[in-house]
């Protein structure tokens, strides 16, 4: 149940205006009618929204008690869900029969603005406790449309007042326009709601698909890795080996994805520090290095990116130390709106004249070209210091 809203105010600042003087009158409510308008639609708290409504309805028509009041269907009856001079207690807990004998059951059932000038002498409704409890002579009840097509009215607005004078047909008109515009902040509140609910909806189905995939790639690592155990050929079992650590790589975006706070974005320090560490399990006489900035990630990026530090890894392990374990580093910087990845180790290099372009068997040069097209990014390969090799990848990151 919301919690108990404070107390509200027995009276409001404005007297009412001399009759007589009636321009003044129309003109302020007019001004309050704009500003409620503006106050709905800067507010996406709904108490609030209601609660603006009675205040300012009450101002305009000079009243010391106004009140919004919801429709319960199981109940068939209207419940005080804001008001304005009504005692601690009364929000959230005092209900008035839906029914037609009612001033506000009248209303709501027929649509039709209820002005009452007289209650203590009605013979067209009972006059409800609540309102004889606190001596109201007059009221205004106008029913408040939702805004939408084929919905059940929210409920009802309603002024009253404890002093006695005439609401005439301009002032229910004035009422009846600030409960049009209170029905079309109620019917944005819900859309807004039934919107971020089949958001929030839509990213479960992501997350669980994510998890789900990411579940597939690893069976399908663990069945690559008992074929390339149980083959005799060298290069067959070094075929599935790298073929297991592709798919391992893209099951790990895919991780990250369902943990993820962001769907369909992955935290990249995350994820490389992951990614690196089943890399150096699979190599453990290297030490590898890693770091990157904490950097959001789309998955169209993450798993081309994390291909290629695979591949890059994965070579730098196989060919750059041919005399015995050494270190391979892997940096990643955020600097202007592009991710910078450089892969780096300190072997024997790269034999002079080597181009990437040119046409060769190696089918892990060949990803590589195929992964930076898919990043639209750029590759530069150059010497590392003191020695070895130095691969940068340069791409654009995605606008947050």
């Amino acid at each position: 149940m919301p919690s108990e809203p404070k107390p509200v105010l027995q009276t409001v600042s404005d007297a009412p205006v001399n009759p007589q003087d009636e321009l003044p009158y129309r003109r302020r409510q007019q001004a309050l009618l704009r500003e409620f308008g503006t106050a709905a639609l800067q507010t996406r708290d709904f108490r609030q929204i209601l609660q603006n409504a009675a205040e300012l309805s009450a101002r305009g028509l000079g009243c010391s008690y106004a009140k919004v009041l919801e429709y319960l269907p199981d109940d068939r009856r209207l419940i005080v869900r804001a008001g304005i001079g009504w005692p601690a207690g009364t929000v959230d807990r005092v209900s008035l029969g839906a029914d037609i004998e009612s001033p506000a059951g009248f209303a709501f059932q027929t649509g039709q603005s209820v002005v009452s000038n007289h209650l203590q002498g009605e013979t067209r409704f009972r006059t409800p406790k609540l309102l004889a409890d606190h001596g109201i002579k007059r009221a205004i009840n106008v029913l408040i449309r939702r805004g939408g097509e084929g919905n059940t009215p929210f409920g009802v607005l309603e002024a009253d007042s404890p002093d006695p004078g005439q609401f005439d047909d301009a002032d229910a008109d004035f009422l009846a326009g600030f409960a049009g515009l209170l029905g079309i902040a109620i019917e944005r509140q819900h859309a807004d709601a039934k919107l971020e609910e089949a958001r929030d909806h839509e990213a479960l189905l992501t997350r669980e698909m994510s998890h789900r995939v990411k579940n597939s790639l690893t069976s399908v690592v663990g069945l690559l890795r008992v074929q390339a155990r149980a083959s005799e050929s060298l290069d067959v079992k070094n075929a599935l080996e790298n073929a297991a650590m592709r798919v391992s790589s893209i099951a790990e975006v895919h991780d990250h994805l369902w943990r993820g706070s962001k769907v369909g974005f992955v935290d990249l320090s995350d994820f490389v520090v992951h990614l690196c560490e089943n890399l150096q399990r699979s190599a453990p006489e290297h030490k590898l290095q890693y770091h990157s900035d904490p950097v959001i990630i789309s998955a169209d990026k993450a798993i081309p990116l994390g291909l290629l530090v695979n591949e890059l890894v994965t070579n730098a392990v196989k060919y750059a130390y041919v005399d015995g374990p050494g270190v391979i580093r892997v940096d990643a910087r955020e600097i202007d709106g592009h991710l910078i990845v450089e892969i780096s180790d300190e072997g024997m290099g790269l034999p002079e004249g080597f181009d990437i372009n040119q046409p060769r068997n190696s089918l892990g040069f060949r990803v590589i070209n195929g992964l930076i097209r898919q990043l639209m990014g750029e590759l530069k390969i150059s010497t590392n210091t003191p020695r070895g090799a130095l691969f940068t990848i340069k791409f654009s990151l995605d606008p947050p």
